[in-house]
């Protein structure tokens, strides 16, 4: 089974541990001067030997007692990929294939929540909406980064609830930022899950669930552009760096394809879950 490292709120500080039988595993407690938050452990490659010494302690705390916090606190970048599955392409209706290339969009680390906190439905719209999504985290830097050299850059995976505001998608003409980045309106977790391979990734199934029901569930061995693909392409114009989440695209199935569109509103929750990562839930709150 895949380690899992979580970052917390305890003690009025935002820390880090590895979950365990039982509970987790406090590691800033112990190693929390070497590395001092997640962000420092995916730097320095250090998942391997804190999940081997974490693995050798009783967990301090149970996981139903601890708050979650964003597994990667202070990424330099957070990038998003649109349209990366055929149904999703499909829903276009516009009669053309898929692109060549991805289409891209920045988010800010303040538009996500963690797991188990509430989404934000904004005063200016009640057009919530969900996209579950694998996200992938950078963790060796790099430019131009081959295709085949490309999953060498991953240090961990984890989920997100790429949570759109679709009336503010259509703002302007050309890009999708505004209805992205609603303070957050989405949500990243619930933990990092270190990366082992291309087969820990390459046809695993993606689900997210509201309320129970099943409103979107597709397999990563069907995106129109690979994770290999995604990390090239992007390092193409930007160097990748340690901590960066890229953010990987959604199957069809979010709320405004349904007829009639049906958006999020309080008390509805939101699952999003993929094999051997996690599974990521949300409640809805409105702002106030």
């Amino acid at each position: 089974m895949a380690s899992k490292f979580v970052s917390f709120f305890h003690l009025d500080q935002v820390r880090y541990g590895l979950v365990v039988d039982g509970g987790v595993v406090d590691l800033s407690v112990r190693y929390g001067t070497q590395w001092p938050t997640l962000q420092h452990v995916i730097a320095e490659r250090a998942f391997a030997f804190l999940e081997e010494k974490g693995a050798s302690f009783a967990p301090d705390l149970s996981l139903d007692s601890v708050r979650y916090e964003l597994p990667s606190v202070a990424p330099e970048k957070i990038i998003c990929v649109g349209v990366n599955f055929p149904d999703r392409n499909a829903e276009y209706n516009d009669g053309k294939d898929a692109p060549p290339n991805p289409s891209l969009f920045p988010r800010f680390l303040r538009s996500f929540t963690s797991h188990d906190r509430p989404l934000i439905r904004p005063q200016e719209s009640e057009q919530l909406d969900y996209e579950g999504e694998i996200a992938i985290v950078i963790g060796k830097a790099g430019r131009r980064i081959p295709e085949h050299d490309a999953l060498d850059h991953i240090a961990a995976l984890t989920l997100a609830n790429e949570g759109t505001i679709r009336d503010w998608v259509r703002h302007a003409k050309f890009n999708v930022t505004q209805g992205k980045n609603f303070d957050r309106s989405g949500a990243i977790g619930p933990w990092l899950v270190p990366f082992a391979g291309e087969a820990q990734i390459a046809d695993i199934t993606l689900t997210t669930r509201v309320n129970g029901e099943v409103r979107q569930s597709d397999r990563t061995s069907r995106m129109i552009f690979s994770f290999r693909k995604i990390i090239s392409y992007i390092s193409t114009f930007t160097t990748l760096v340690p901590g960066d989440i890229l953010i990987t695209g959604t199957p069809t199935g979010a709320g405004a394809r349904l007829d009639p569109p049906v958006w999020l509103k309080p008390g509805d929750v939101v699952e999003v879950e993929a094999d051997g990562i996690g599974l990521l839930r949300n409640t809805i709150s409105d702002e106030v």
